[in-house]
């Protein structure tokens, strides 16, 4: 088994690239924001801890993600890969999934970056807003909150995968077919 991890600012498409990708490959979509949204909607231990965070626009704490990470490698663990969308959005993450990779012998193959402008994710941002019922989509603060923390804290992640040389750029502009196409052409 092996991993593809969609990188990207918040409303850079990782999630309907993900969802398309899934289709293409056989692999599983793992989206952290997904599965925590059906914990918090169920009132799970996790769910309740996680909302506050996200209520404001900040990550989710690293030992939180990262157990619920490894359950997700553990059930995938016989199948084609997974697609992670949404972790790691730490260096501690990043270093965490390495050593869960080594552990349950998987490889990490592609960190596919979702080069999206700052303006253009703001559009999508509010568009999103317009049609989500996600209560982080709804306040402009907490959107530019989640960009403002993307480019502090998740943008120096994929320099850690530059540096091994597992990271490959793609512009995330154009219609999704258009950007699902070039990212199955990098893979």
């Amino acid at each position: 088994m092996e991993i593809l991890i969609l990188f990207g600012a918040p409303f850079s498409g990782k999630g309907t690239q993900g969802e398309i990708l899934a289709q293409k490959t056989g692999y599983l979509h793992v989206s952290t924001g997904d599965i925590l949204r059906t914990q918090r909607k169920m009132h799970t231990s996790l769910g309740l801890k996680a909302e506050s965070y996200i209520r404001q626009g900040h990550l989710v704490p690293d030992d939180l993600l990262d157990e619920l990470i490894e359950d997700e490698i553990i059930k995938c663990k016989k199948g084609k890969g997974i697609i992670l969308d949404g972790y790691p959005r730490t260096i501690n993450q990043a270093y965490t999934l390495h050593l869960l990779a080594q552990k349950h012998g998987v490889a990490i193959r592609r960190v596919l970056f979702l080069d999206v402008p700052h303006e253009v994710l703001i559009a999508r941002g509010i568009h999103r807003g317009k049609t989500s019922d996600r209560i982080d989509d709804k306040d402009p603060d907490v959107m530019n909150k989640r960009i403002e923390i993307y480019h502090s804290e998740t943008k120096p992640v994929g320099k850690y995968y530059v540096d091994r040389n597992l990271s490959v750029t793609i512009s995330g502009i154009g219609e999704v077919e258009e950007v699902a196409e070039r990212i199955l052409a990098s893979i």
